[in-house]
């Protein structure tokens, strides 16, 4: 038994599956408000399919336009992430998920949509008041829009999302709080199926490549 064990210690590690998409994309980052890269993306990239991991609002200046231009861009594969998450908490239930949105960059999507009167400190019905602004800013198709964006997009062995997957369970069985927030053992753990995770959430100075995980969020 010994033996075994120390033979499956030492063992050679199996090469990870090579890259192998049923089609050629290119995936996009979080974009959090950055209209003009966005546009300058669209712009450039011809001919292929185009997959956005998620995070267009907040703490950027254009997230009314990001979230328009995305839109009228309905090629365009667009997952959704944790921060439209909590967009969509805050509209739904304004006084129990205001707080904490608007800390983390609500307050640049609300100024992108021209509602004005909130900060860190609003409560009550003053939040109330605020998502109903909201709501009337974004109108109820683009509201949604991003209620109906998917959270997970494969082609061959490469599966794209917003943040993590747990590498114990298999992706059709995925959590909404692990792809939108990520998981403890994302990057501790090399998946056994072979998939590729392609993910932002996590920033990085330039795009990593590690055993099964690809890494794009720069910091838009």
């Amino acid at each position: 038994m010994l033996g075994n064990w120390i033979k499956g210690v030492f063992a050679p590690k199996k090469p990870f599956p090579p890259l192998a998409p049923d089609v050629a994309f290119v995936a996009l980052g979080d974009i959090h408000g950055r209209a003009d890269l966005l546009a300058r993306a669209l712009d450039s990239i011809q001919d292929i399919r185009i997959v956005c991991v998620g995070d267009y609002v907040d703490r950027g200046d254009e997230s009314d336009k990001v979230l328009r231009m995305l839109q009228a861009h309905p090629d365009v594969i667009c997952l959704s992430g944790n921060h439209e998450e909590m967009m969509l908490n805050f509209l739904d239930h304004p006084q129990k998920h205001g707080p904490r949105w608007l800390r983390y960059g609500g307050l640049q999507t609300l100024a992108s949509f021209g509602v004005a009167g909130a900060s860190e400190g609003t409560s009550g019905a003053g939040l109330d008041g605020i998502a109903e602004n909201l709501r009337s800013a974004m109108g109820q198709d683009l509201i949604q829009w991003v209620r109906t964006r998917p959270k997970i997009w494969r082609s061959g062995n490469v599966a794209v999302v917003h943040a993590a997957a747990d590498p114990n369970v298999p992706l059709d069985q995925q959590t909404t709080e692990t792809l939108h927030w990520g998981h403890a053992e994302f990057e501790k753990r090399t998946r056994q199926d072979g998939f590729w995770v392609l993910h932002g959430h996590t920033i990085v100075d330039t795009g990593t490549v590690t055993k099964g995980r690809i890494a794009i969020d720069t910091g838009a």
